[in-house]
C-alpha cells in the first residue's frame, strides 16, 4: 500500500489535498529543493540531473519535464531533458548517455514496469541514483523513490461521477492505455470496481489506444461503427478521451454520450467546462515531480531521500463543471 505524502505549495494553489505522513528527525524532507541545494549552488557547480520523460508533445509529460527542469535549476543544478516515447530501447540509450555523462541523478518516468527494471539497475550500479515519477517499476530496492498518483483512488472518484451522469444505466465502451504501464490496468480495474455495482451498465467494447489522442479517435470510430447505440465512454487518460470526443462530434453523437477522462490537462478541463466531458481526474504530476526533485537533491546532499518509503502516492482530485474554474495553471487546482 502506498503512503500519501503531504506537500503544500508556497503559492497558495495546490494540485490536490494530501494526507499528512511526515517523518521526524533527520529523515524529514527539506521544505524545498532550493533549501536542500549543495552549498556550492549555482548551475554547473552542482552538476547535472537528467530528466527522462515519455513524450514532450503531450501536455501531461511536458508539465512533468518543465516542472523537473525548473526545480532542478532552482536547486543549483543543471538539467537535461529527453523523452523515450515509451520505447524501452530508447530509454536504455538515454540512460547510457546519462551514465557516460556522469550525471548526479536521474528523474525518470519509466517506459514500462518490467521493461525498465534492468535500465534502472544499470544506472544504480553505476552510482547514479534514480527517482521515478508518474509510473512505477515492478521491483523495489533499485530506485531511490517511486512517486505516483493514487490511480485506484482517482479511478474510483472518476467512475462515481460518470456513473451518476449515466443515471446508472446504458451501454458503454472503454479506451485503454499503454498495456506496459501499470497505471493503465489500475485505472481500468478502478473503473470496473465501481461500475460492477450497477448491473444496468453494460460494457460492450474495449480498445487499446496507448494514451494517444489520434489513436483514441481512430479506435472510437471503430467502436461507434460496431456499437452505434452506446451512451458512455470511459478512458484511461484525457488524450484518449479527447480523441473519443472528436469522433463523437464528427458522428453527431456528442450530446448523447457521456465521456470520462483522466489526467486533468487543459484541453480536458475546457471540455468539462463546455459539457462534452463529464469529468476528468486531475493527476498531481506537478506536485509529484516536485517531490521527486526534492528527494533527489536531499539524497545528493545527505545520502537519504528524507522520506520513509520508496513507494509513495498522492491522491487525485476530480474536476467537474462545479470546480473547473479553479483550474488556474496546467495540472493545478486552487483550494
Amino acid at each position: 500500500m502506498f503512503r500519501k505524502i503531504a506537500a503544500i505549495a508556497a503559492t497558495g494553489v495546490m494540485a490536490l489535498s494530501l494526507a499528512s505522513c511526515g517523518s521526524s528527525g533527520s529523515d524529514s524532507a527539506s521544505g524545498s529543493a532550493a533549501s536542500a541545494a549543495p552549498a556550492s549552488g549555482g548551475g554547473s557547480a552542482g552538476g547535472t540531473i537528467a530528466v527522462i520523460t515519455v513524450d514532450l508533445a503531450n501536455s501531461y509529460w511536458q508539465a512533468e519535464a518543465n516542472t523537473a527542469k525548473a526545480e532542478i535549476e532552482k536547486a543549483g543544478y543543471q538539467a537535461t531533458v529527453n523523452a523515450h516515447g515509451a520505447d524501452p530501447d530508447k530509454q536504455n540509450q538515454l540512460l547510457d548517455t546519462a551514465i557516460s555523462n556522469k550525471v548526479k541523478a536521474v528523474i525518470l518516468d519509466p517506459a514500462g514496469a518490467d521493461e525498465s527494471v534492468a535500465a534502472v539497475q544499470k544506472a544504480t550500479d553505476a552510482g547514479i541514483p534514480v527517482f521515478l515519477v508518474n509510473a512505477e517499476i515492478s521491483q523495489q530496492g533499485i530506485a531511490k523513490s517511486q512517486i505516483i498518483s493514487n490511480n485506484a483512488q482517482g479511478a474510483t472518484i472518476g467512475a462515481e461521477a460518470w456513473v451518476k451522469a449515466m443515471g446508472g444505466k446504458g451501454k458503454y465502451v472503454e479506451l485503454f492505455g499503454n498495456p506496459t504501464d501499470n497505471n493503465a490496468q489500475v485505472r481500468s480495474d478502478g473503473y470496473a470496481a465501481v461500475i460492477s455495482a450497477y448491473p444496468d451498465l453494460k460494457k460492450v467494447g474495449q480498445e487499446t489506444a496507448n494514451w494517444d489522442r489520434a489513436q483514441g479517435k481512430e479506435k472510437m470510430e471503430g467502436l461507434l461503427a460496431a456499437h452505434p447505440d452506446i451512451t458512455g465512454v470511459i478512458a484511461g487518460n484525457d488524450e484518449m478521451a479527447l480523441g473519443a470526443i472528436e469522433a463523437l462530434t464528427d458522428a453527431k453523437m456528442i450530446d448523447k454520450v457521456k465521456v470520462l477522462g483522466f489526467d486533468g490537462n487543459a484541453d480536458a478541463v475546457e471540455a468539462v467546462r463546455s459539457g462534452t466531458m463529464v469529468a476528468t481526474v486531475l493527476q498531481p504530476i506537478v506536485q509529484g515531480t516536485t517531490n521527486a526533485v526534492t528527494q533527489a537533491v536531499e539524497y545528493l546532499k545527505s545520502g537519504k531521500t528524507g522520506v520513509a518509503d520508496e513507494k509513495q502516492s498522492i491522491d487525485c482530485v476530480l474536476i467537474t463543471k462545479e470546480n473547473a474554474d479553479k483550474y488556474t495553471a496546467p495540472f493545478v487546482l486552487e483550494k
